[in-house]
């Protein structure tokens, strides 16, 4: 696995494309980013659900989930970045969800809620670049309620290897510029959930044949 960039360069390149987020990484993955979002949101969240999104950026999934949740719900959108929540609360305001949301600022791999805290878990493409994807998994795991449900998407290597191949040579050129990467890097952390007890619900790769990501739901087990 490519060794992630450092925390405080990382909220750096996130502070600076705050504004311009979710254009560009919709325009890189060729909008696979939002479909993505729409399946774990589909698959995971339900009406009144008590929602964590972690690493919520600007609150593209989390903004869906409080849709769905309706009004006996609520979201809370989590993040290490001050600037793209604020774009998160900006969007809530317009779309009429501000009530339904919101926002705390900390560090994804130390959540700072207690134990068996929410009915559902979110995490879309905020673990690619964090240091250590399976600890944050983890911390998923444990914040999530007996029965509750995890829900991940996150960059995944090519099945193909001339594919592999070729996306390795394109990733070593855009690391070279993280306003570009984000610090995104292809990770795995199903396994970790599994080996917790976790029953996969949903699992599909989706996106362009380069950049694919995994999109999969996990249920915490109910004797946990």
């Amino acid at each position: 696995m490519r060794q992630a960039l450092e925390k405080n360069r990382l909220r750096i390149v996130y502070d600076r494309v705050a504004r311009r987020y979710d254009f560009q990484h919709a325009f890189l993955t060729a909008r696979s980013d939002q479909r993505g979002r729409k399946l774990l949101v589909a698959e995971a969240v339900g009406s009144g659900d008590l929602v964590l999104d972690c690493g919520a950026g600007t609150g593209s999934t989390g903004l869906l989930a409080a849709d769905k949740v309706g009004p006996e719900g609520q979201v809370v959108l989590f993040d290490m970045n001050e600037k793209m929540l604020a774009v998160a609360r900006a969007k809530a305001v317009r779309l009429g969800l501000q009530k339904r949301v919101e926002t705390r600022v900390g560090d994804l791999l130390h959540l700072p809620f207690d134990d068996n805290s929410f009915d559902v878990v979110l995490s879309t493409y905020s673990l690619c670049p964090v240091y250590d994807p399976v600890q944050g998994a983890r911390e998923l795991f444990r914040v999530t309620r007996p029965g509750g449900r995890i829900g991940v998407a996150h960059s995944t290597d090519p099945q193909r290897k001339w594919v592999k191949w070729l996306a390795d040579r394109v990733e070593n050129l855009a690391w070279h510029f993280p306003a570009i990467s984000l610090g995104c890097r292809s990770v795995s952390v199903l396994p970790a959930l599994e080996s917790l007890g976790g029953k996969t619900l949903f699992r599909k790769q989706i996106g362009v044949p380069l950049w694919p990501f995994l999109v999969f739901v996990v249920e915490k087990p109910a004797t946990w």
